[in-house]
């Protein structure tokens, strides 16, 4: 999976991602988030499977990300379904806005992580939807390896 620097706090993970799309670059962003956000955060009530990003003129957001309202701001709470701001430098978003302009290409949050200052972090992956086919294979793959280290811890003893 898309494990972030060594010095983090993983919150959420899209695994399902992985499955249905073929990761071509990955990068990260920060997020703009309101204080309840980021208490609910803590409590790692988070979830990122249905999420995407995509851009509005020059910037990036995340939609479809689901972050449960903190129950104690009762007044000052947010929405959990609220589109959110990534935060990228301007050369990063030229590039993911070129990317996403070829045909098959989407921008897809793979983990959602507090970095080693505390702050929120999403690991984005640039991805092409795979087929079924391929599918079929990587979960072919995917088994292959699993066999491979039964074998292998099989021999140890």
């Amino acid at each position: 999976m898309a494990k972030p620097k060594e010095n983090f706090k993983l919150i959420t993970q899209n695994k399902k991602a992985f499955y249905d799309y073929e990761i071509i670059q990955k990068m990260e962003a920060g997020l703009v988030l309101l204080g309840s956000e980021v208490k609910s955060l803590r409590m790692a009530k988070a979830s990122i499977a249905q999420a995407y990003a995509t851009n509005e003129g020059k910037e990036i957001f995340l939609y479809s990300s689901n972050i449960t309202e903190y129950k104690q701001a009762k007044n000052f709470g947010h929405s959990p379904q609220r589109v959110r701001k990534l935060l990228l430098h301007q050369r990063e978003i030229k590039k993911v806005i070129s990317m996403i302009a070829k045909k098959g290409f989407t921008l897809v949050p793979l983990t959602l992580y507090f970095n080693h200052k505390n702050v929120v972090k999403v690991s984005l992956g640039i991805a092409r939807g795979k087929k079924r086919v391929d599918k079929r294979e990587s979960e072919r793959q995917r088994d292959w390896e699993r066999e491979k280290q039964r074998l292998a811890k099989d021999q140890l003893r």
